[in-house]
């Protein structure tokens, strides 16, 4: 999709007086401006309700509400987190905060579930059954998702590297050798990172097979991806929310692990074993003696 906002400074010259008002309104106050009903942009600017709608149509969209949903996909990645916090600060009730995020996610999961794509997650999953090695990026708060998925996926597998590191050189030190017959997991959501999907793209053009896991076909990362998994993650706040994007990491586990009953039972079967020997878990054994863990 067009960035809306470039099209908005383009299409600039054509536009009415009214809506050269609502056009520049948006391009300098977008975080404002895409959370605001017509009617309160109208408002806002001077116009009537109806000269705003006239204007999303002008931009070619259906109603305003398409316009204001297209804002909300690009800004996502635009917001700085003073933006975020400003943002949320008008928008969430500070005595409805956890009801008010908690709706939020239920949502998010919900639109995950109704924009999945079976066909597409049942081809992820064969590609990283047959990989000769996986490897699995995710830096700054992707890096819980990519940790979270490179500690089962160490159950299930012998070949996976976790990659999440604070140098960029890093980076493309540990996945050096990806090539043909590897699958690269890069996973990250809006503000997307550059290290990330630069990453991607070396691996890629190393031959190897590359999986994303972001928000949208929009996102940069699908631009350096063979497959897509895409998991909503609209920002509340200046908190990323991770809850989708953990949901759709999930399945996938338990997809692959299904695949591999047999070996993940063995594996699983000799580490209680280990789990036990060396008091790992704590069992709520009675009489137990303190201090001995």
């Amino acid at each position: 999709m067009e960035d809306i906002l470039e099209k908005m400074k383009e299409m600039y010259p054509t536009f009415s007086k009214g809506q050269k008002l609502i056009a520049s309104y948006i391009i300098d106050h977008y975080d404002k401006a895409t959370f605001m009903t017509a009617a309160k942009l109208g408002e806002k600017v001077g116009v009537s309700e109806s000269t705003v709608v006239r204007f999303a149509n002008e931009m070619g969209f259906d109603g305003y509400p398409k316009l204001q949903k297209a804002l909300r996909e690009v800004i996502k990645s635009k917001l700085t987190s003073t933006q975020r916090l400003e943002v949320s600060s008008t928008h969430i009730d500070s005595q409805s905060v956890l009801r008010t995020v908690l709706q939020s996610d239920l949502n998010k999961i919900r639109t995950t579930l109704e924009e999945a794509d079976p066909d597409n997650f049942n081809a992820i999953v064969e590609e990283i059954l047959k990989a000769k090695k996986i490897y699995i990026l995710g830096v700054r708060s992707s890096a819980a998702l990519a940790s979270f998925m490179g500690f089962y996926f160490n159950l299930i597998f012998e070949n996976v590297r976790l990659v999440h590191t604070t140098s960029v050189s890093e980076m493309f030190e540990q996945i050096i050798n990806a090539g043909e017959g590897d699958v690269v997991i890069g996973i990250s959501f809006p503000r997307y990172s550059r290290r990330t999907y630069k990453a991607m793209e070396f691996a890629r053009n190393q031959g190897a097979t590359v999986i994303a896991i972001t928000d949208n076909e929009n996102s940069p990362l699908a631009n350096y991806s063979d497959y897509c998994l895409y998991a909503r993650s609209d920002m509340v706040s200046f908190v990323d929310s991770l809850v989708a994007p953990l949901s759709v990491i999930n399945a996938l586990i338990v997809a692959i692990g299904l695949k591999r009953k047999e070996q993940v039972y063995a594996t699983l079967e000799k580490l209680e074993t280990i789990w036990d020997k060396y008091q790992v878990y704590d069992k709520g054994d009675v009489g137990t003696e303190p201090g001995n863990d």
